[in-house]
Protein backbone atom coordinates (compact mmCIF):
# COMPACT_ATOMS: atom_id res chain seq x y z
CA UNK A 1 0.00 0.00 0.00
CA UNK A 2 0.99 3.37 -0.91
CA UNK A 3 -0.19 5.00 2.90
CA UNK A 4 -2.63 2.19 4.48
CA UNK A 5 -4.35 3.80 7.18
CA UNK A 6 -8.44 3.72 9.08
CA UNK A 7 -7.71 -0.11 9.57
CA UNK A 8 -10.62 -1.73 11.62
CA UNK A 9 -12.38 -4.82 12.91
CA UNK A 10 -15.86 -4.76 12.14
CA UNK A 11 -18.78 -7.44 11.49
CA UNK A 12 -17.84 -7.33 8.08
CA UNK A 13 -14.66 -8.46 8.89
CA UNK A 14 -10.98 -6.62 8.79
CA UNK A 15 -10.77 -3.32 6.42
CA UNK A 16 -8.37 -0.90 5.87
CA UNK A 17 -8.14 1.93 2.61
CA UNK A 18 -5.26 2.84 0.97
CA UNK A 19 -5.72 6.84 1.20
CA UNK A 20 -4.27 8.60 -1.58
CA UNK A 21 -5.29 5.58 -4.26
CA UNK A 22 -8.76 5.93 -2.58
CA UNK A 23 -9.08 2.01 -2.31
CA UNK A 24 -11.34 0.24 0.44
CA UNK A 25 -9.68 -3.03 0.98
CA UNK A 26 -10.41 -5.89 2.61
CA UNK A 27 -8.00 -8.98 4.40
CA UNK A 28 -9.66 -12.19 4.19
CA UNK A 29 -8.42 -16.01 4.64
CA UNK A 30 -4.61 -16.58 5.74
CA UNK A 31 -2.81 -13.38 6.66
CA UNK A 32 -0.28 -13.71 3.58
CA UNK A 33 -3.02 -14.11 1.82
CA UNK A 34 -3.72 -10.77 -0.75
CA UNK A 35 -6.32 -7.80 0.31
CA UNK A 36 -9.33 -7.85 -1.54
CA UNK A 37 -10.23 -4.36 -2.62
CA UNK A 38 -13.87 -3.93 -2.09
CA UNK A 39 -14.39 -0.18 -3.51
CA UNK A 40 -12.09 2.23 -5.20
CA UNK A 41 -13.21 5.88 -5.14
CA UNK A 42 -11.90 9.01 -7.42
CA UNK A 43 -10.67 10.91 -4.08
CA UNK A 44 -8.55 9.89 -1.45
CA UNK A 45 -10.73 7.75 0.96
CA UNK A 46 -9.68 8.16 5.10
CA UNK A 47 -11.35 5.66 7.06
CA UNK A 48 -14.73 4.15 7.17
CA UNK A 49 -17.32 2.58 9.70
CA UNK A 50 -20.18 0.04 8.43
CA UNK A 51 -23.56 1.36 8.74
CA UNK A 52 -26.04 -0.58 11.16
CA UNK A 53 -29.17 -2.72 9.37
CA UNK A 54 -27.86 -1.66 5.96
CA UNK A 55 -25.57 -4.48 4.33
CA UNK A 56 -22.85 -3.86 2.35
CA UNK A 57 -23.12 -0.16 3.30
CA UNK A 58 -20.17 1.79 4.85
CA UNK A 59 -20.33 5.36 5.68
CA UNK A 60 -16.86 6.99 4.84
CA UNK A 61 -14.26 10.32 5.64
CA UNK A 62 -13.40 10.83 1.46
CA UNK A 63 -12.12 13.69 -0.44
CA UNK A 64 -13.91 16.72 1.31
CA UNK A 65 -16.64 15.55 3.12
CA UNK A 66 -18.47 12.17 4.21
CA UNK A 67 -20.58 10.41 2.26
CA UNK A 68 -22.38 6.80 2.23
CA UNK A 69 -20.54 4.07 0.25
CA UNK A 70 -22.55 1.24 -1.31
CA UNK A 71 -21.95 -2.40 -2.23
CA UNK A 72 -22.17 -1.28 -5.71
CA UNK A 73 -19.36 1.38 -5.11
CA UNK A 74 -22.12 4.69 -5.77
CA UNK A 75 -21.66 7.32 -3.12
CA UNK A 76 -24.31 9.57 -1.59
CA UNK A 77 -22.76 12.74 0.17
CA UNK A 78 -24.00 13.68 3.77
CA UNK A 79 -21.43 16.30 4.00
CA UNK A 80 -18.69 18.24 2.06
CA UNK A 81 -17.61 20.58 4.32
CA UNK A 82 -14.08 21.64 3.29
CA UNK A 83 -15.26 21.83 -0.59
CA UNK A 84 -15.03 25.69 -0.32
CA UNK A 85 -11.81 25.82 1.94
CA UNK A 86 -9.16 28.64 0.89
CA UNK A 87 -6.26 25.69 0.92
CA UNK A 88 -6.79 22.03 -0.85
CA UNK A 89 -8.23 20.22 1.81
CA UNK A 90 -9.17 15.99 2.24
CA UNK A 91 -10.65 14.03 5.19
CA UNK A 92 -8.24 12.19 7.07
CA UNK A 93 -9.15 9.31 9.97
CA UNK A 94 -12.28 8.43 10.96
CA UNK A 95 -14.20 6.18 13.54
CA UNK A 96 -17.94 5.71 14.94
CA UNK A 97 -17.88 6.01 18.79
CA UNK A 98 -19.65 3.40 21.15
CA UNK A 99 -22.87 5.49 20.07
CA UNK A 100 -23.58 5.14 16.77
CA UNK A 101 -22.24 8.31 15.64
CA UNK A 102 -19.32 8.87 12.71
CA UNK A 103 -15.89 11.59 14.08
CA UNK A 104 -13.55 12.11 10.96
CA UNK A 105 -10.95 14.83 10.42
CA UNK A 106 -9.93 16.82 7.67
CA UNK A 107 -6.21 18.20 7.10
CA UNK A 108 -4.64 20.64 4.12
CA UNK A 109 -3.00 18.29 1.50
CA UNK A 110 0.59 20.01 2.21
CA UNK A 111 -0.14 19.55 6.12
CA UNK A 112 -0.90 23.49 6.37
CA UNK A 113 -0.34 24.17 10.36
CA UNK A 114 -4.20 24.44 12.28
CA UNK A 115 -5.83 23.89 8.88
CA UNK A 116 -7.37 20.94 9.71
CA UNK A 117 -10.36 20.28 11.56
CA UNK A 118 -12.82 17.71 13.20
CA UNK A 119 -16.17 16.56 12.43
CA UNK A 120 -18.87 14.38 14.19
CA UNK A 121 -22.07 12.81 12.07
CA UNK A 122 -24.76 12.66 14.00
CA UNK A 123 -27.90 9.51 13.88
CA UNK A 124 -29.50 11.87 11.62
CA UNK A 125 -26.73 12.48 9.10
CA UNK A 126 -26.36 15.89 9.80
CA UNK A 127 -22.08 16.92 10.30
CA UNK A 128 -20.91 19.61 12.71
CA UNK A 129 -17.64 21.18 12.88
CA UNK A 130 -16.61 20.44 16.26
CA UNK A 131 -12.93 21.28 16.57
CA UNK A 132 -10.58 23.32 14.75
CA UNK A 133 -6.68 24.65 14.35
CA UNK A 134 -5.48 21.18 14.08
CA UNK A 135 -2.80 20.17 11.56
CA UNK A 136 -3.13 16.49 11.19
CA UNK A 137 -6.09 15.03 12.79
CA UNK A 138 -5.41 11.21 13.47
CA UNK A 139 -6.41 8.01 15.30
CA UNK A 140 -9.44 9.26 16.20
CA UNK A 141 -10.49 6.45 19.36
CA UNK A 142 -12.93 6.00 22.36
CA UNK A 143 -12.83 4.07 25.43
CA UNK A 144 -15.83 1.23 25.60
CA UNK A 145 -17.85 3.39 27.31
CA UNK A 146 -17.71 6.30 24.88
CA UNK A 147 -16.82 8.67 27.69
CA UNK A 148 -13.39 9.58 26.52
CA UNK A 149 -12.03 10.26 22.89
CA UNK A 150 -8.27 10.73 21.80
CA UNK A 151 -7.28 12.38 19.49
CA UNK A 152 -3.86 12.51 17.80
CA UNK A 153 -2.35 15.73 16.15
CA UNK A 154 0.60 14.24 13.91
CA UNK A 155 2.16 17.26 12.95
CA UNK A 156 2.52 18.60 16.54
CA UNK A 157 3.26 15.59 18.04
CA UNK A 158 0.36 15.17 20.51
CA UNK A 159 -1.78 13.14 21.74
CA UNK A 160 -5.13 14.67 23.72
CA UNK A 161 -7.92 13.35 25.75
CA UNK A 162 -11.33 14.55 25.64
CA UNK A 163 -14.30 13.63 27.86
CA UNK A 164 -17.38 12.83 25.67
CA UNK A 165 -21.32 14.10 27.16
CA UNK A 166 -22.85 10.60 26.46
CA UNK A 167 -26.47 12.48 25.46
CA UNK A 168 -25.25 15.68 23.67
CA UNK A 169 -21.66 13.95 22.27
CA UNK A 170 -19.87 17.65 23.08
CA UNK A 171 -16.33 17.65 23.86
CA UNK A 172 -15.07 18.95 27.24
CA UNK A 173 -11.60 20.60 27.48
CA UNK A 174 -9.13 18.32 26.50
CA UNK A 175 -5.74 17.34 28.36
CA UNK A 176 -2.32 15.78 26.91
CA UNK A 177 -1.96 12.72 27.17
CA UNK A 178 1.20 11.89 25.48
CA UNK A 179 3.35 13.73 23.53
CA UNK A 180 5.58 12.14 21.27
CA UNK A 181 9.03 13.18 20.86
CA UNK A 182 10.84 10.97 17.80
CA UNK A 183 7.96 10.37 15.71
CA UNK A 184 4.34 11.07 15.09
CA UNK A 185 1.55 9.76 16.66
CA UNK A 186 -1.01 7.99 14.04
CA UNK A 187 -3.20 5.44 14.38
CA UNK A 188 -4.67 4.13 17.38
CA UNK A 189 -7.45 1.59 19.38
CA UNK A 190 -8.39 1.38 23.18
CA UNK A 191 -8.26 -2.12 24.14
CA UNK A 192 -10.02 -3.70 27.14
CA UNK A 193 -8.24 -2.78 29.77
CA UNK A 194 -8.29 1.21 28.75
CA UNK A 195 -4.80 0.95 27.08
CA UNK A 196 -4.16 2.83 24.17
CA UNK A 197 -2.05 1.12 21.22
CA UNK A 198 -0.90 3.85 19.17
CA UNK A 199 1.42 3.09 15.27
CA UNK A 200 4.49 5.84 15.83
CA UNK A 201 5.12 7.27 12.12
CA UNK A 202 8.57 7.43 11.67
CA UNK A 203 10.19 5.32 13.78
CA UNK A 204 8.81 1.83 13.04
CA UNK A 205 6.99 0.85 16.21
CA UNK A 206 3.97 1.00 17.84
CA UNK A 207 3.90 1.81 21.40
CA UNK A 208 0.97 0.36 24.28
CA UNK A 209 0.55 3.59 26.81
CA UNK A 210 -1.58 2.81 30.03
CA UNK A 211 -4.31 4.72 31.38
CA UNK A 212 -2.36 7.47 33.01
CA UNK A 213 -0.13 8.12 29.65
CA UNK A 214 2.83 5.88 31.11
CA UNK A 215 4.45 3.70 28.49
CA UNK A 216 3.61 -0.02 28.59
CA UNK A 217 5.57 -1.70 26.06
CA UNK A 218 6.50 -1.74 21.89
CA UNK A 219 6.55 -3.59 19.29
CA UNK A 220 9.06 -2.66 16.82
CA UNK A 221 8.62 -3.57 12.93
CA UNK A 222 10.45 -3.90 9.83
CA UNK A 223 8.76 -0.90 8.53
CA UNK A 224 9.57 2.78 9.09
CA UNK A 225 5.79 4.36 9.28
CA UNK A 226 3.44 2.62 10.77
CA UNK A 227 -0.01 4.66 10.35
CA UNK A 228 -2.67 2.60 11.42
CA UNK A 229 -3.91 -0.14 14.38
CA UNK A 230 -6.85 -2.44 15.07
CA UNK A 231 -7.54 -5.07 17.77
CA UNK A 232 -8.80 -8.34 16.59
CA UNK A 233 -9.84 -10.20 19.85
CA UNK A 234 -5.69 -10.95 20.80
CA UNK A 235 -4.70 -9.88 17.18
CA UNK A 236 -3.00 -6.90 16.88
CA UNK A 237 -3.00 -5.84 12.81
CA UNK A 238 -0.55 -2.72 11.94
CA UNK A 239 -1.12 -1.12 8.55
CA UNK A 240 2.14 1.15 7.17
CA UNK A 241 3.41 3.53 4.46
CA UNK A 242 5.95 3.52 1.72
CA UNK A 243 4.79 7.13 0.61
CA UNK A 244 7.44 9.66 0.69
CA UNK A 245 10.02 7.01 1.32
CA UNK A 246 13.02 8.05 -1.22
CA UNK A 247 14.21 4.04 -1.29
CA UNK A 248 11.19 1.87 0.07
CA UNK A 249 11.98 -0.98 2.20
CA UNK A 250 10.64 -4.67 1.05
CA UNK A 251 8.39 -4.39 3.94
CA UNK A 252 7.00 -0.79 3.73
CA UNK A 253 3.79 -0.53 2.58
CA UNK A 254 2.76 -3.89 4.15
CA UNK A 255 0.07 -5.10 6.52
CA UNK A 256 1.38 -6.75 10.00
CA UNK A 257 -0.38 -8.81 12.66
CA UNK A 258 1.12 -9.78 16.12
CA UNK A 259 -0.34 -11.82 18.76
CA UNK A 260 -1.57 -9.29 22.35
CA UNK A 261 -2.39 -10.40 25.82
CA UNK A 262 -4.79 -7.93 25.81
CA UNK A 263 -7.70 -7.95 23.07
CA UNK A 264 -9.89 -5.63 21.89
CA UNK A 265 -13.42 -4.82 21.05
CA UNK A 266 -15.46 -4.75 17.44
CA UNK A 267 -15.36 -1.75 15.86
CA UNK A 268 -18.88 0.05 16.44
CA UNK A 269 -20.93 0.73 13.67
CA UNK A 270 -22.77 4.14 12.69
CA UNK A 271 -26.08 4.21 13.43
CA UNK A 272 -28.69 6.44 11.30
CA UNK A 273 -32.31 6.89 12.95
CA UNK A 274 -33.19 9.60 10.07
CA UNK A 275 -36.43 9.52 7.71
CA UNK A 276 -34.24 8.65 4.66
CA UNK A 277 -33.36 5.61 3.98
CA UNK A 278 -29.47 4.81 2.94
CA UNK A 279 -28.45 2.70 0.20
CA UNK A 280 -29.39 -0.74 0.59
CA UNK A 281 -30.64 -0.27 4.09
CA UNK A 282 -33.67 -2.58 5.84
CA UNK A 283 -37.24 -1.94 5.76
Amino acid sequence: MELGEGIRWTDRGIVLVDILAGRLLTAVGHPTDPLRQLAQLPVPLGAVAAVADAPGTWIAAAGTGICLLSADGSTRWLARPEADAARPMRMNDATADPFGRFWAGSMAYDADEGAGSLYRVDHDGTATRVLDDITVPNGLAFTADGATMYLADSARGVIRRYPVDPETAELGPPEVFVTVDDGSPDGMVVDVEGAVWVAVWGTGSVRRYLPDGRLDRTLSLPARQPAGVCLQEDLLHVTTARVGLAEPGPYDGALFTARVDVPGLLATAYRHDGSASFPGERP
